[in-house]
């Protein structure tokens, strides 16, 4: 045979490409990124958690429809005396609880939770469990500016520069003052058209 067609099999095979990180692996890196340059230490809680953390810390009485067996997980297990019941975590908020008390709730906190939660209730776009991200900030002369200011600077970090955001006045049981966040469209910016076409994105 000739030269070109030689071959040695002992050598090594070509290794395969090493492919790349999980998305949502690569998103949650690159939230605790973005905060950590404004101070935010991310911080990491059990996703299965006692009732006190995930409910009663959070001042939701015993009668509150969240702690119904039709929308929240339950572990069984035997209930604690003081703890209650063993839940999946329905939000990240028994984070904060327990940063409170892992500081002695001494100022200053900046803390950012990114976790898994789980509820009961699933549809075509809903999964039983979804990831979700909280912060927070305990100090003195700490203002709602303050939150508007790092909701900016978060989605401008993430979604670029041109994307903007809007709070709106909302009712929530637990908090006050209370609001919800936009974000504008991603495809036309919030102009409502694309090159004089209605955008079909947000309508």
């Amino acid at each position: 045979k000739s030269q070109k067609e030689w071959f040695d099999p002992t050598l090594p095979g070509i290794k395969p490409p090493q492919g790349h990180l999980h998305l949502v692996t690569q998103a949650i890196e690159d939230i605790a990124n973005i905060f950590s340059r404004i101070g935010f230490t991310r911080a990491r809680y059990p996703e299965v958690d006692w009732d006190y953390f995930a409910f009663e810390a959070l001042n939701m009485p015993a009668d509150h429809p969240a702690r119904d067996e039709w929308e929240t997980l339950f572990v069984e297990q035997e209930a604690n005396a003081k703890m209650g019941k063993v839940v999946l975590t329905p939000h990240t908020s028994n984070g904060q609880v327990r940063e409170m008390l892992r500081v002695d709730s001494k100022p200053p906190i900046r803390m950012i939770n990114i976790a898994k939660c789980y509820r009961r209730q699933q549809d075509i776009t809903h999964a039983i469990m979804f990831h979700q991200f909280e912060g927070l900030v305990i100090d003195k002369g700490i203002t709602i500016s303050h939150l508007k200011g790092t909701l900016d600077y978060f989605v401008k970090e993430f979604y670029g520069p041109d994307r903007e955001t809007r709070l709106r006045p909302f009712h929530f049981q637990f908090t006050e003052p209370s609001f919800e966040v936009d974000i504008n469209c991603a495809v036309c910016l919030g102009k409502g058209e694309v090159k004089g076409v209605k955008c079909r994105t947000c309508k």
